[in-house]
């Protein structure tokens, strides 16, 4: 499911738990949109779904090191590197 750009945090949130979600994959394209993806984690953890929802992040400002700071489960520098590292975290 997309979401599309510019989406509330809380909807994040919303959409997982209407949907069932095991994975939450977001992409930050300015470094001013990365706190975004921090937001969100903390949001489903405040939630009480973070154990049972991955987070895959990418973006063109974010990297291994700022998945890792935010609490991320995987990261990915590009569309296919995300398949693969969102069937690896699915297996998991």
């Amino acid at each position: 499911m997309d979401l599309g750009a510019d989406v509330a945090y809380d909807r994040f949130v919303v959409e997982a738990k209407k949907e069932q979600a095991t994975l939450v994959c977001m992409s930050a394209l300015l470094t001013t949109t990365m706190v975004g993806q921090k937001e969100v984690i903390r949001l489903l953890r405040e939630a009480g779904m973070r154990d049972r929802v991955k987070v895959l992040v990418g973006g063109a400002p974010t990297n291994g090191n700022w998945a890792g700071e935010i609490g991320a489960d995987g990261y990915a520098e590009n569309a296919v590197e995300a398949v693969h590292v969102a069937d690896r975290l699915m297996a998991s």
